[in-house]
């Protein structure tokens, strides 16, 4: 039997990395807030 999560990193990136924030508004309202760093 296979286990649920099967890890791919590719997948991952576009999902949660930092060229998928810049297409939402995540990026914008964490620069207003001025953080030190806007993504992981």
């Amino acid at each position: 039997m296979k286990r649920t999560y099967q890890p791919n990193n590719r997948k991952k990136a576009k999902k949660h990395g930092f060229f998928a924030r810049i297409k939402g508004k995540v990026l914008n309202k964490r620069r207003a807030k001025k953080r030190k760093q806007l993504c992981k």
